[in-house]
């Protein structure tokens, strides 16, 4: 019944937050955001102590279940193991006990919190559990999600009905799609043949919970009396820790699936209060070793203690942010040398520091203006390009949805007086200027008001009318840069967000 319930648990949080990548309308994200919000690498990034304790707390008690339950990539991982489990009998039962490889585990979380604390947070994140998904299901499952869509808008258009409407279907980042697709090939060849390796060996989130969970109140536990050695347990275990020939479970490595309990045929395994002893034998055996292994448990605990508070402390690290260059006066300014951040997230340190590069905002932007970057210091993080629409004043979306503090929520009355960017024109490029058409487009566009146009020669009435931008009044929404037909125009970002 045990093993049951977190399957169902586990299905609801595994369907809820792909349903929050793939959502169209942005209705879900307010019944179901606050699943990504208690995943735990963005919830030491946004300093939610309390979702950082609690999951700690939880951890302590039960066990690794946020790794079963909660997080979406270990899910994922049980999907295709589950798969291959279901080809034949015999792969059902493939696993063994392996030696736990905690010099590589703990030099990966080292490096991870290194890297997070450096400022390189988006390289950190390849492979931060929710990160990763996210970039899986945004930059492959979106589109083959997107064209089902559209699919079912023509045939219900062809019908007259229009409870579907056509969505646009585009890769957003070269960089990003091939780190999804890699992720996606890693990940699926070692569940399916190892099961949770990666959990266990790579992944800094299970790294940190395995600090935890070596000392977890309830746990899988062997009966020695009642096991009669079948290695049922230990063939089934996807994270290969039951060594049935000691008679332990490797707590710091189990992700509490409870498939062992399954499997067992002779009522051994028990998922139990594990510090309390059976008999007086037991309880006899175990002050034996109290005094054997005082030591060790004493340097375990201070290992222990010391990387959960640096890992607890990560969120609240002071970050170096990639040096930015200062914007040239002249033609040069047409160039973006600063990208654009969406309004929320206040200036480019502050996104950088935040930002996992999960890609929610990228997804759940309406006007697709959010794509990854592929700039080295910025990688994969989303910045702004207006070549296939502009920032509406009037959208919000990816302040609401960000998990991580990276955009903070934002009303619209606030966003139309927040100025990220502001216009340059090339007017060496600009048809007013160059041909001496009537064009205006751009200043017809603009919502702010921040262009006028004006005569070209203001002692001749009869000459070409050019824009003029105020780049004070600019809210760098990129209506002009999107509408200009000649390019002519190029918004660039503001390092530090200011009030228009």
């Amino acid at each position: 019944m045990a093993r049951k319930f977190r399957i169902a648990l586990a299905a609801l949080f595994f369907a809820g937050i792909t349903l929050l990548f793939l959502d169209l309308t942005g209705a879900l994200h307010h019944w179901l955001g606050w699943m990504a919000k208690i995943q735990l690498f963005p919830a030491i990034l946004s300093l939610s102590l309390v979702t950082v304790v609690l999951t700690a707390l939880v951890t302590l008690v039960f066990g690794r279940v946020y790794c079963s339950v909660i997080c979406p990539l270990g899910i994922f991982q049980d999907i295709f193991s589950w798969i291959h489990g279901r080809t034949s009998p015999k792969n059902k039962y493939r696993f063994k006990h392996l030696k736990a490889l905690n010099w590589l585990r703990y030099a990966v979380l080292a490096l991870f919190i290194l890297a997070s604390a450096l400022g390189a947070i988006s390289i950190a994140a390849l492979i931060e559990p929710y990160s990763s998904y996210g970039r899986i299901v945004n930059e492959i499952f979106a589109p083959l999600y997107r064209c089902a869509n559209n699919l079912f808008a023509d045939v219900e258009n062809h019908f007259g009905a229009y409870t579907f409407y056509s969505a646009d279907v585009w890769f957003k980042s070269a960089v990003s799609l091939a780190a999804a697709v890699a992720s996606f090939l890693l990940l699926a060849f070692l569940s399916w043949k190892w099961g949770r390796i990666w959990c266990n060996t790579i992944c800094p989130v299970g790294s940190i919970l395995s600090l935890f969970s070596r000392f977890s109140l309830f746990a899988p536990v062997i009966d020695k009396d009642k096991c009669r050695n079948c290695h049922l347990c230990e063939k089934r275990c996807k994270s290969s820790c039951i060594d049935i020939a000691e008679h332990k479970i490797d707590s710091s490595r189990c992700v509490v699936c409870l498939d062992c309990l399954e499997e067992c045929r002779h009522d051994a395994l028990h998922y139990r209060f594990r510090f309390a002893p059976k008999c007086k034998r037991v309880q006899k055996a175990a002050e034996d070793k109290v005094q054997e292994g005082k030591e060790t448990d004493r340097r375990d605990f201070i290992r222990t203690g010391a990387l959960a508070v640096g890992t607890l402390a990560l969120g609240s690290l002071p970050v170096k942010a990639a040096k930015v260059s200062e914007i040239r006066e002249g033609k040069d300014d047409n160039e973006r040398r600063i990208p654009l951040k969406p309004a929320g997230s206040q200036s480019l340190k502050h996104f950088s520091d935040h930002c996992i590069a999960c890609q929610l905002c990228v997804g759940a932007c309406p006007n697709n203006v959010l794509r990854p970057s592929g700039d080295a210091r910025r990688l994969m993080q989303p910045e702004m390009e207006f070549t296939r629409g502009y920032c509406r004043p009037e959208c919000t979306r990816c302040s609401n949805v960000c998990p991580v503090g990276a955009i903070l929520p934002v009303t619209r009355e606030e966003k139309t007086a927040i100025s990220i960017g502001y216009a340059v024109v090339d007017y060496g490029l600009c048809v007013a200027d160059r041909e001496e058409a009537s064009c205006g487009n751009c200043a017809k566009h603009c919502p702010a008001g921040a262009i006028r146009m004006s005569h070209k020669n203001p002692e001749d009435s009869d000459s070409a009318m050019i824009p003029g931008v105020n780049a004070e009044r600019c809210i760098g929404c990129g209506a002009c840069e999107y509408n200009c037909p000649s390019k002519a125009i190029k918004v660039t970002g503001r390092e530090v967000h200011k009030l228009s």
